[in-house]
């Protein structure tokens, strides 16, 4: 290779590596830095446990991840943001968020509004009287078993000491 092609790759890479660190800053620009997780418990005879984070985006909207030990295959678990804590039997669905994912047991959502459509922020977020249920089916008889759960926010006080027998039943519809 010449001296003018070397010149060349030498400044290709260089931008390139300019590019990929001017992207990584952009990525974690879009994080204030403010971050809650709450626990998720066992709440069925399946052994799923985990954690859920919520983040603040610069705009104010909340990013949140599921993380959960003991999933497996390629079922979608749904993963419903419910009012009240987790010994709410019935508790209206707040906002739907994207499944957990069997193989990785992950989920990942931007929340910036609730399922009746009203604008909904990471500092509402955090104070919501609410709480956090991993379902092992969308449908059929395997909607009604919780996976795991937990509450968020003023919920958090809640006393959920009875363990999985404190666990209220989702409204089915």
């Amino acid at each position: 290779m010449n001296t003018t092609g070397k010149l060349f790759l030498g400044i290709v890479v260089g931008m390139s590596l300019i590019a990929c660190q001017d992207n990584g800053n952009i990525a974690r620009d879009e994080f204030t830095g403010n971050e809650v997780v709450y626990p998720l418990q066992q709440a069925s005879d399946f052994n799923v446990s985990g954690t859920v984070s919520f983040k603040e985006k610069t705009d104010g909207s909340a990013w949140i991840t599921v993380a959960l030990s003991g999933t497996e295959g390629n079922i979608a678990h749904p993963v419903h943001l419910h009012l009240g804590d987790i010994t709410t039997p019935d508790a209206d669905v707040a906002a739907l968020l994207n499944p957990v994912t069997g193989k990785t047991g992950l989920s990942e959502t931007k929340l910036t509004q609730l399922s009746d459509e009203s604008a909904f922020s990471y500092k509402q977020l955090i104070v919501l009287n609410a709480c956090i249920k991993v379902h092992l089916d969308a449908s059929g008889p395997d909607r009604d078993i919780i996976l795991a759960g937990g509450n968020i926010g003023s919920a958090l006080s809640a006393d959920i000491s009875t363990g999985r027998s404190g666990f209220g039943l989702c409204k089915s519809e």
